[in-house]
């Protein structure tokens, strides 16, 4: 019995250690600020989706309402997976990189700034604002000009390029950085010129009126 006690006394220690070790690599690993930027990539994530459903169902009702208004895609789903996987890459093999506190913090900064021109967008447009591009004019579809659309023709697109692009830019992620930004931007310079199609048949010279007056909050698309 005094044997058996020494090897369970033994394992324990040996077990103890093990945990000790571990969670000194995890420390090593995962400092302060990389932990602090992981958590607030998953806060951030979770916010945009959830409210971006509740406003959904109080502007447009439950039975209007989908899986689809949560935004999330197959593509979208992919490059947030690509992007944790540079952000894991980076840690292990370059932690350094990740101790940009200040370079971190003005990608919270663009998070927090897009996502309140895109919230602003969204209440301001109301029924008027919908996930999917109308090409049948409705009767509450209007055109909105006052508000955040004072000064952007299209806050939800530009808070949501400002809101995607500050995300890397908080995760210090070099290369998912570009990539957002090129294709984010791509998507947004395509889908623009298609929408406006439809907007200037519904509002006519109303509408370009106020394409001529108001940019419409992304770079380089008219």
């Amino acid at each position: 019995m005094s044997f058996l006690k020494d090897i369970f006394i033994d394992s324990e220690a040996h077990f103890v250690v093990l945990i000790v070790q571990s969670s000194s690599t995890f420390s090593e690993l995962f400092g302060y600020t990389a932990c602090r930027q992981l958590l607030q990539m998953f806060i951030s994530i979770i916010f945009f989706h959830v409210s971006e459903y509740i406003l959904a169902l109080v502007f447009h009702g439950k039975l209007n309402v989908s899986f689809k208004s949560l935004l999330i895609s197959k593509h979208y789903v992919l490059a947030m997976i690509c992007s944790l996987i540079e952000c894991l890459i980076e840690i292990y093999f370059f932690p350094g990189l990740k101790e940009y506190w200040w370079i971190s913090n003005f990608g919270l900064a663009m998070v927090v700034l897009g996502e309140i021109i895109r919230k602003l967008a969204i209440v301001t447009a109301g029924q008027a604002f919908t996930h999917l591009i109308k090409v049948y004019h409705e009767e509450n579809h209007q055109l909105v000009t006052n508000g955040i659309y004072r000064f952007v023709r299209h806050p939800g697109y530009c808070g949501f390029f400002i809101w995607s692009v500050g995300t890397q830019i908080m995760l210090c992620n070099p290369i998912s950085t570009v990539a957002f930004t090129v294709v984010v931007w791509k998507f947004f310079s395509g889908r623009i010129p298609y929408e406006e199609f439809f907007l200037k048949q519904f509002f006519g010279s109303d509408y370009e009126d106020y394409m001529r007056k108001v940019p419409s909050g992304i770079p380089l698309v008219r």
